[in-house]
């Protein structure tokens, strides 16, 4: 585990839509892009070995190169290479981070400048949510991947740890990189699992206020 004196002032980042890391969570990549394999490259040569996941900030009338503020560092714990030189890499959630400034330099990938204040249960065990009511839960995912026509290992969820259960589906459900990022920000686990609850909701009402679809 990495400790808090550990995270370097500067980062790689990498900037994907709808891409979400949280704290001791594992995000499988798929890394192509020549930029990318020389960041790759570059993360592996550094001790900690962190790529920084953040979302795209496109705000109308400006350049389209803009970053959200927060975004989630992530340690290269796993890769392997293709035949044809792309990479399959795993990252492990370490921290979320603040961006203070973009980093000019010759490298063809972006990196920032970053703090991490702020975040220090990042590094700490694994959350709880002593108010989850996991039957309630339950029950609205079920109706929600019935209505998806979603799949899943139904048995290995229920007996998911609470922080697990909750980062590995803020995580994986199709949100809009506004809602992902809403859940990344979320300072706690409750408060995670409240906005994902909402955002379930939201969906099962068609994306309206209307009652939701039974």
């Amino acid at each position: 585990m990495i400790k808090a004196a550990e995270l370097p002032d500067t980062i790689a980042i990498f900037p994907l839509a709808g891409a979400l890391l949280l704290p001791r969570s594992r995000l499988p990549l798929h890394i192509f892009e020549p930029r990318y394999l020389q960041m790759l490259e570059d993360a592996l040569k550094t001790p900690a070995r962190l790529i920084g996941m953040i979302q795209p900030n496109e705000v109308p009338g400006r350049n389209g190169n803009g970053l959200h503020t927060i975004g989630c560092a992530g340690r290269v714990t796993q890769f392997s290479e293709t035949e044809d030189g792309r990479y399959l890499i795993t990252l492990g959630g370490v921290s979320r981070f603040r961006v203070v400034k973009e980093v000019e330099g010759f490298t063809p990938y972006r990196r920032c400048e970053v703090k991490w204040d702020g975040f220090d249960r990042d590094l700490g065990p694994d959350e709880t949510d002593k108010t989850f009511d996991r039957h309630v839960f339950m029950d609205l995912l079920g109706r929600y991947f019935d209505a998806r026509q979603l799949s899943a290992d139904w048995d290995t969820l229920k007996e998911a740890d609470d922080e697990l259960l909750i980062n590995s589906l803020s995580m994986m459900l199709e949100f809009d990189p506004e809602d992902k990022q809403a859940l990344l920000e979320a300072p706690s686990l409750p408060t995670r699992r409240e906005t994902l609850v909402t955002l379930i909701e939201y969906q099962l009402r068609g994306g309206s206020e209307s009652e939701m679809i039974q």
